[in-house]
């Protein structure tokens, strides 16, 4: 293998970008080969800004590069399963952004195939890497708190959800695009499998859609039970206004850790009718800059050093699951009980 991991992001967006960044100019040990999408004014326009000779509009392409050593999946999650397959037989490695797949028979595809073919399968759960997540879980580790007894976390974003996440069939809703990392934080901060799920959804900010889409919700509770008897909550929202939202609470026997930021800056405003103005975060792009980059920088890390990275295809795979069994939840309005006897 090269002396830098040769590196190709398969998706140009917002996501696509931030990955593309850090490989472009910020990991010392990799080099950005080439971007991908199949929009050519964006895949172009953003090859520019990256200066960046090389970008494609068909994945298959990137692929047949002998400079790619490792992709970066950033598509719409309809896509992974397929392009992490192709993927694994050009014996790229895989950095796959969250969701992971549609489903778990596609999750364990994706599985399959990394394994079949030696390459690293690494999910996008960057909230693993973020300072703040890091130090909560040490404190757990270290009983800081006692004993684990509830883990809280909500995701709210501001803006209203793209036209394709309205089908519930092609998107998995919220509980996917949103609260993937929820899911896993719970899992990671509890250190056990759900065992049950109970969800209820609604649709309040997107009722223009609503004739045309009646399963879509845009706000959701879940509530959960796991097998080493914690608890915990996750509430997401999409179109809320007011701000990124991403808070979590650890409750224990003997205090509480409360995580997250809302401020955008430590700027506050005094004003003589006696209001105080904070500028609150706007967007996920800003609050877990630094996590994404830690995570790009593990992910070369662990292709150099042949080891398995903190979030692993099991991760993405569990969420999954979690996904699939509070979408059943709310449609089905009562509690889902997991089946783990088969994990190992």
């Amino acid at each position: 293998m090269a002396e830098k991991i040769g590196v190709a992001v398969i998706g140009a967006g917002r996501a696509g970008m931030i990955h593309a960044r850090n490989f472009r100019y910020l990991v010392p040990d990799a080099s950005l080969v080439a971007i991908v999408d199949p929009n050519e004014e964006l895949v172009r326009n953003n090859a520019n800004l990256l200066e960046l000779e090389t970008y494609y509009m068909d994945y298959q392409e990137v692929l047949q590069n002998p400079q790619v050593d490792a992709i970066v999946i950033v598509t719409p999650t309809k896509y992974h399963c397929e392009i992490a397959v192709a993927a694994a037989k050009a014996k790229k490695h895989i950095l796959c952004e969250k969701p992971m797949a549609m489903n778990v028979s596609e999750c364990e595809t994706m599985e399959a195939a990394a394994k079949q073919s030696n390459v690293l399968l690494q999910m996008g759960f960057m909230r693993r890497y973020d300072e703040g997540f890091v130090k909560a879980k040490e404190a757990i580790h270290q009983g800081v708190i006692g004993e684990v007894v509830m883990v809280r976390s909500n995701t709210r974003g501001p803006s209203v959800p793209q036209p394709w996440m309205y089908d519930i069939q092609k998107s998995n809703g919220p509980l996917a695009e949103v609260n993937s990392h929820d899911i896993d934080t719970l899992r990671w901060l509890t250190g056990s499998e759900f065992q049950t799920i109970y969800a209820i959804g609604g649709n309040y900010r997107c009722q223009d859609i609503a004739h045309e889409y009646p399963d879509f919700y845009d706000n959701v509770v879940l509530c959960a039970t796991f097998e080493n008897k914690m608890q915990g909550c996750i509430d997401g929202a999409q179109g809320v206004g007011y701000g990124y939202d991403a808070r979590v609470e650890i409750l224990g026997t003997k205090g509480c850790i409360f995580l997250g930021k809302t401020r955008e800056s430590s700027l506050s405003i005094c004003t003589a009718d006696k209001q105080i103005g904070e500028e609150f975060v706007n967007s996920w792009t800003l609050l877990f800059k630094d996590a994404y980059l830690e995570e790009d920088l593990d992910f070369v890390r662990c292709i150099l050093e042949d080891r398995q990275p903190r979030a692993t295809a099991k991760d993405g795979k569990k969420a999954v699951q979690a996904v699939e069994a509070g979408n059943l939840s709310i449609r089905e309005k009562r509690v889902i009980t997991l089946n783990n006897e088969h994990e190992s």
